[in-house]
């Protein structure tokens, strides 16, 4: 069974309470239970990681590949477009990652139109709600 691991960054733990007109009403704990369930019914299993610290993030993306993981699904928030340390985490790692973002990170302000990750991700999906980590799930599962 194909192990997949959800990362979510900064201000994620605040899904489904924070500006709920760009990123809708689901929680955190609700995508995770959801994303759980769609994995398994397509063969895999979720790994569900949320941090508001870069770090931490950081540590877990290096933890998973010495797990051998197979695949990671990025919400990766505010760090898309400042960290370079997650993406030559991202680069280094050797794991295959979709990143994923609720909103449409091209029709909003001007400095959100840049990610710093997307070059070294083997895609990009955004604006299309959560249904995004599920599409990246799929992604993985055919891959």
């Amino acid at each position: 069974m194909k192990r997949i691991g959800i990362l979510n960054g900064p201000n994620m733990n605040w899904l489904g309470k924070r500006e709920p007109e760009i990123y809708g009403a689901v929680t955190l704990p609700d995508l995770e239970a959801r994303l759980k369930k769609f994995a398994a019914t397509n063969g895999m299993e979720a790994l569900c990681f949320q941090c508001n610290s870069e770090g931490e993030l950081i540590d877990k993306i290096y933890a998973w590949a010495q797990e051998g993981i197979c695949g990671i699904v990025v919400n990766p928030g505010g760090l898309t477009h400042t960290s370079v340390s997650l993406r030559d985490c991202i680069a280094g790692c050797g794991i295959p990652t979709i990143e994923v973002h609720i909103s449409n990170i091209h029709k909003r302000e001007e400095f959100r139109h840049r990610s710093l990750l997307a070059g070294v991700c083997a895609g990009q999906i955004c604006g299309l709600g959560i249904r995004g980590y599920e599409l990246a799930l799929l992604w993985h599962a055919s891959a």
